[in-house]
């Protein structure tokens, strides 16, 4: 609900305004200017029914003094002043009602400012999302990490080059290939994605240059593999570093030679279209390793783009996830519209290890489980609540706030709850996990009070 603070020092003019304007607002208010500066440095309001005549300063020096960016003001003056009042609005109040007010002419002007100020507001966000590029190609990141990806994306779209996506496991890589394909010239050709890290090693070589009738046992007819299914489009190779050394050899070849042989087959079909590779392994180390082809490595590593953990771009959690809670609304048609200030909290302090798929699973675990209007603590995963709670801990350590000894109590206590909890609270399996004896174990649990619900 917007805010309104009342500015008079008659009593029976805040509680005539608090009982007409609290169905739509809240009303706050302050006797004089002290109290008035105080209230709006303590809580901004969005709106303020200023008095002209008070004691000690007046209602023209609290309008000269408020601070900016200033909130709309209705100045409230008797018939007598209302000079005064038009000085007060070549000063920059927004209008001015007499005393005594008609209350219909009131709630007009109060509703109308209000508004106003809303659209501004929803102006201005637009403006700065859009300055900002939030969302690019079905990316969502206003983090300088983020808007350096946007740029990366952007420039290599319309390039031919061979591309690969750096980061870890959930961070978007798929996104970023699938961006890079949208927003390029091959947009109307056929996108392809194959994780060579789900498919069977039998099976890779197949799935990527097709296999001819008879080529092995089962292979009872012809098939095309992804690199002809992509046609002139783009072939995304998803977990490259988990190819065989045989299929990058085959690869390395495909991408010189710009032809590719189906299993079984004695003549090579065309390969057009663009590759776009990723990893969250350390190439450079596997080549050093010998376990990855360095020939093959600059094949694919002509344009990099590396994608930040979601821990390293923390200003979009928060619209990565109000865009996931939209979309699993939308699609279950029903749960929680929005999230409690505690919620939005616990997800911005979490360390997210399993990046932005980690986040998007919380969010429709919470519209599945959730009962209200609004994504509450209880609705979220138990570990990332616990991960925050440890957070919270580090912080008020550092803070002096709680002593050493305390915080590693507090800590160890949540490292055998957590162990307990995912051993389903047997003893001897969480003990394993904990690298401690079972008896070592039960005396830590009886110190800290630790139990099976």
């Amino acid at each position: 609900m917007p805010r309104v603070l009342v500015v008079d020092d008659e009593r029976s003019v805040q509680v005539s305004l608090r009982l007409l304007l609290e169905r739509e607002c809240q009303v706050d208010v302050a006797s004089n200017a002290d109290e008035a500066f105080a209230r709006v440095a303590a809580a901004p309001p969005d709106l303020i029914l200023l008095d002209l005549v008070m004691p000690g300063r007046s209602g023209l020096d609290v309008l000269a003094e408020l601070p900016e960016p200033r909130p709309p003001v209705i100045v409230l003056t008797a018939t007598r002043t209302v000079a005064t009042a038009v000085e007060a609005m070549k000063r920059g109040a927004a209008d001015y009602v007499t005393k005594p007010f008609e209350v219909e002419a009131l709630l007009m002007k109060v509703r109308q400012l209000l508004e106003h100020r809303r659209l501004a507001e929803e102006v201005a966000r637009l403006r700065a999302r859009v300055a900002a590029r939030e969302e690019y190609a079905g990316m969502i990141g206003r983090s300088d990490a983020m808007q350096a990806v946007f740029r990366s994306v952007e420039r290599a779209s319309a390039s031919e080059a061979a591309v690969l996506v750096r980061g870890a496991s959930g961070t978007g890589k798929e996104l970023v290939a699938q961006a890079l394909h949208r927003e390029g010239p091959r947009r109307n050709d056929p996108f392809v994605a194959v994780n060579c890290a789900a498919l069977p090693e039998a099976l890779v070589e197949s799935e990527l240059f097709g296999h001819e009738r008879g080529a092995f046992t089962g292979a009872y007819e012809a098939r095309a593999g992804k690199f002809e299914q992509a046609g002139a489009g783009t072939l995304f190779l998803d977990e490259i570093g988990e190819l065989t050394p045989h299929l990058q050899a085959k690869l390395l070849r495909a991408l010189e030679a710009r032809r590719i042989e189906r299993l079984g087959g004695e003549r090579s079909v065309e390969f057009r279209a663009r590759l776009v590779c990723a990893t969250n392994r350390d190439l450079e180390a596997e080549v050093a390793a010998g376990r990855f082809r360095e020939d093959l490595y600059y094949r694919i590593h002509v344009v990099p783009i590396v994608l930040p953990t979601l821990a390293d771009r923390r200003a979009d959690v928060r619209p990565l996830a109000e865009h996931f809670l939209a979309g699993a609304r939308e699609a279950s048609g029903h749960g929680p519209a929005a999230f409690s200030a505690a919620a939005l909290a616990t997800l911005e302090r979490y360390d997210w290890p399993g990046n932005v798929r980690e986040l998007r699973n919380a969010v429709e675990r919470a519209v599945v489980l959730g009962e209200g209007e609004r994504v509450e603590l209880d609705d979220l995963p138990e570990a990332i609540v616990r991960g925050t709670q440890i957070e919270r801990l580090r912080d008020r350590v550092r803070e002096g706030r709680v002593g050493l000894e305390s915080a590693v109590a507090q800590f160890e206590a949540e490292l055998l709850r957590e162990a307990l909890i995912r051993e389903a609270w047997n003893q001897t399996r969480a003990a394993d996990r904990l690298g401690m004896t079972r008896r070592s174990l039960k005396l830590r649990m009886d110190r800290y009070g630790l139990a099976a619900p």
